[in-house]
């Protein structure tokens, strides 16, 4: 018992950061119907962005505290992915945002592969480790619960929090999704349509940095092929718990995350993914729009 315990608080852990990236997906598709691909590669930015914060604090200010270090390396990495992001979707997705269809999505492949190469050629191909930047423990009734896990957990549910109160109680939450029922009606009524887009990028970006961040502090490692796979599967977490829907994302990616780690506590690890998209394809079955997403109402 105290072993499957155990794995359910891991696999609550990478299904954190799961839900924290999910949320840029689900919130960008939701106000333009767009599925950002390059957002894996925002994410890998982001904890490469926090690596060099971290090193960089660490050559000048070596006795500084954990904490303080832990919190500029977030800020630091969301206002650069921010600006990233921002640049991207001014760049090369406004300009097709009326174009077919296929035409942002080959776009958003192109970013992620060019956003890939850049920090393989900047930073190199080689794994990027730093040392433990938390190390405490605690046992509880058998059970190990890292000082890193509990941070993971924290940051994730005020990041919900905070972000699911703008989208709902706030006037940029009100035209966010205003936008997002009608873009054009939308625009007639006084919305800035354009900036209201570009805001949304620059919302989800920020949550893919605190992602990144948390992922470097908890494995201790970042290469630039981390944006792909914790990407894709933070957009079939999107999928899974519903895209568009906030506590959607972050269901889908604590699914996800359970998944994956009694899957491999108990079969072989080669099998995690394929038990991982197997479950998407059996809910999707049954529920097409994923467990907290609504059915899309097609205008007429």
């Amino acid at each position: 018992m105290e072993y499957f315990v155990q794995q359910v608080v891991n696999g609550l852990t990478l299904g954190s950061i799961y839900g924290l990236i999910a949320i840029g997906y689900t919130m960008v598709y939701g106000i333009i119907g767009m599925v950002n691909f390059a957002h894996g590669d925002i994410f890998m930015l982001g904890g490469f962005a926090a690596l060099i914060v971290y090193l960089l604090l660490v050559s000048l200010f070596g006795g500084i505290p954990i904490a303080l270090a832990l919190l500029i390396m977030i800020l630091v990495a969301m206002v650069m992915t921010g600006l990233w992001n921002w640049v991207i979707e001014k760049m090369a997705y406004r300009p097709l945002r009326g174009s077919f269809r296929l035409a942002p999505l080959i776009t958003a492949i192109g970013m992620s592969i060019a956003l890939s190469n850049f920090i393989q050629v900047t930073q190199g191909p080689r794994n990027k480790p730093i040392p433990s930047m938390v190390s405490t423990v605690y046992e509880v009734f058998g059970i190990s619960i890292s000082l890193k896990q509990i941070i993971i957990f924290v940051v994730t549910a005020v990041l919900l929090t905070i972000f699911w109160y703008i989208v709902n109680h706030t006037p940029l939450g009100r035209a966010q999704r205003a936008t997002e029922q009608d873009r054009k009606m939308a625009a007639l009524l006084g919305i800035d349509v354009d900036k209201t887009i570009s805001i949304t990028f620059v919302m989800g970006a920020a949550l893919a940095a605190v992602a990144g961040t948390m992922y470097l502090m908890y494995y201790g490692v970042i290469v630039f092929t981390d944006g792909f796979t914790p990407g894709v599967k933070a957009f079939t977490a999107a999928v899974l718990g519903g895209i568009g829907s906030l506590p959607g994302a972050v269901l889908g990616g604590l699914m996800i995350g359970l998944i994956e780690s009694l899957w491999s506590a108990y079969f072989t690890i080669d099998y995690k993914d394929v038990a991982t998209f197997s479950i998407l394809a059996i809910v999707l079955i049954f529920k097409p729009s994923g467990i907290l997403g609504r059915p899309e109402v097609e205008k007429v």
